[in-house]
């Protein structure tokens, strides 16, 4: 199975991780924000458990510290705490390593730190949060991916179901989806589709 997986969706809390990993997602990130260090170190733990049955994988955003303690696999870093990170330690606990990336300067600095996997967003306009960086279209993606080779390219922002296909035909390796998915009317039925969308572009 690649990593990370084709479709790759973000989630805020251990019961949507639980969700997801029921429905056969193979490849969950958990993106918390605003908590203690005790607080991430008891979430990702609480997370692991929730995904130990299923063979989903967890994949921590920016908690490095509290995913090597609580024993996660992968992790997931913007640049801003990429440069605040201690990468060898990542490296030395045995941990994946996928790093966002917005424009050429960023892009450099991931791959002197011989990512995992690179995300390149917004492709899209998105109204999760304010973006410092205007969306970067299906043609950056094609750009990103001739620079980047083998490592596994990760699109994010804005991208729903409907979009998905041209999406991977630019290039792109996985598809990181956040609002299509948990602002849903029918979120088990939109995953499914999601599945089935990225087993038909594997």
């Amino acid at each position: 199975m690649p990593y990370p997986d084709r479709f790759y969706p973000v989630v805020d809390s251990v019961a949507w991780v639980a969700r997801l990993a029921a429905l056969g997602v193979g490849t969950i990130q958990l993106r918390a924000k605003s908590l203690s260090h005790a607080e991430a170190a008891a979430m990702v733990r609480a997370a692991l458990e929730a995904t130990a049955r299923t063979g989903a994988r967890l994949v921590v955003n920016d908690w490095w510290r509290a995913a090597i303690e609580a024993g996660a696999a992968h992790v997931h870093l913007g640049q801003e705490d990429l440069a605040e990170a201690d990468v060898p330690a990542i490296r030395r606990a045995g941990l994946t390593l996928g790093l966002s990336t917005h424009d050429d300067m960023e892009l450099e600095t991931a791959l002197r730190c011989d990512p995992d996997y690179v995300a390149l967003g917004p492709i899209y306009p998105t109204t999760l949060k304010v973006m410092r960086f205007a969306p970067q279209g299906l043609a950056r993606i094609a750009e990103w991916k001739r620079r980047i080779g083998k490592i596994p390219l990760v699109a994010i922002g804005g991208i729903t179901l409907e979009r998905a296909p041209g999406v991977y035909a630019a290039g792109a390796d996985s598809i990181a989806v956040v609002s299509d998915v948990t602002q849903n009317a029918a979120p088990e039925a939109r995953v499914r589709a999601w599945l089935g969308q990225a087993a038909q572009a594997a």
